[in-house]
């Protein structure tokens, strides 16, 4: 399935799906049949809105919410801006971000713009330790940002344990990016107050999306006083130029028309996730992030990812003083992972194999030997 579904992996050892994902020809067959649908004309968006709500449905069933919790957007960048816009945030407000986050979740409330006071949960020896948020938290937290799953080093939360915690410090929400997780691992979700995702690494689809989930005891909450015609009560109403309501929740996120091109992608990736099944791809990539942890750490580098393999998804990371020249000497060898600043990530998903992890950890282990 791998060569039927995944020609391109053939010859290349891919190990950066944290960046960017593979998508099997199944998407492409997507994005070709939203091709068709455009060529219908203003016929074409009854098919259009049709894969918007199938799209809606698959999010919710992983996000473990109803269809109409589920909101589309253009990336996660923009569902949490708007999130933000629907806070309205005061100075006397505090918000709690973390040192393991993606800049997308903590920097809107990072800008001037944003009078709230923001505290770091600071991560210990590579993980987030529950104590040390507990001793953030104050009745003047509005918001505690996390990731399931850190694009850094891959540690792994445990969502219902700090929902626990910030429920029984404080009356704060709690929003948690799914990006690093969605597609990879199995989601329990139980107490996050808004989830999001991007769409283009684990799920295997395309740019352009940002997957929305709102549950709806909290639909009020997030109420975004965006301008657009998606996102109102009634749009094209008699009173439209005199007052304007915006739909509340996850319904709020969809501004204005949405990106077809990738939902259609976003489907047709969900569809192919869901026949294979999460919990099939996780089983059967688990054993080769225990692997490749298990390598990395025998070699002269800085291992970032906690060693506790029950904290961690698909991703490893770790350090070495000629970061650049090992991800260059690695990619000569058609062996694709990520570096940035001195960091290297590895991200391992269903595609692949024991070969993929034995020839990236020779490969490795030749070139920081020479």
């Amino acid at each position: 399935s791998r060569l039927r579904d995944f020609p391109s992996l053939t010859g290349m050892t891919y190990l950066n799906t944290a960046a960017e994902g593979i998508p099997p020809l199944a998407v492409r067959a997507g994005l070709e049949q939203y091709f068709r649908d455009k060529q219908l004309g203003m016929d074409g968006r009854i098919l259009h809105k049709q894969a918007f709500a199938e799209t809606q449905a698959l999010v919710a069933d992983l996000y473990g919410l109803t269809a109409s919790e589920i909101g589309i957007c253009s990336c996660s960048s923009e569902a949490f801006n708007l999130a933000s816009m629907a806070l309205q945030l005061r100075d006397t407000d505090e918000v709690i971000i973390n040192d393991l986050d993606y800049p997308s979740g903590a920097s809107p409330w990072l800008l001037s713009t944003c009078p709230a006071t923001v505290r770091v949960w600071k991560s210990r020896e590579g993980a987030l330790r529950l104590e040390d948020l507990a001793g953030l938290l104050t009745p003047k937290t509005r918001l505690v940002a996390v990731s399931l799953v850190s694009f850094f080093n891959g540690f792994r939360l445990s969502i219902p344990q700090v929902a626990e915690i910030v429920q029984r410090h404080s009356s704060a929400l709690l929003s948690v990016d799914v990006t690093q997780a969605l597609g990879r691992i199995p989601l329990v979700l139980t107490g996050a107050d808004l989830i999001v995702s991007s769409t283009h690494k684990w799920i295997l689809a395309s740019h352009g999306g940002g997957l929305v989930g709102v549950p709806q005891a909290r639909e009020q909450t997030w109420h975004v006083p965006a301008g657009g015609w998606y996102n109102l009560k009634d749009p094209f109403g008699p009173n439209r130029f005199e007052e304007v309501v915006t739909l509340p929740g996850a319904a709020g996120f969809s501004v204005g028309m949405p990106n077809f091109p990738a939902i259609y992608m976003v489907r047709a990736a969900l569809s192919y996730l869901q026949e294979v099944g999460i919990s099939a791809i996780d089983a059967a990539a688990k054993p080769l992030v225990e692997q490749c942890l298990e390598g990395i750490a025998k070699l002269p580098v800085e291992l970032l990812t906690p060693r506790d393999n029950s904290a961690i998804a698909g991703i490893i990371g770790f350090r070495h003083p000629s970061a650049e020249s090992l991800s260059k000497q690695l990619r000569d060898n058609q062996i694709h992972i990520m570096s940035h600043a001195g960091r290297l990530r590895i991200a391992i998903h269903g595609y692949n194999t024991h070969q993929d992890i034995e020839t990236f950890l020779r490969t490795l282990s030749t070139i920081l030997k020479g």
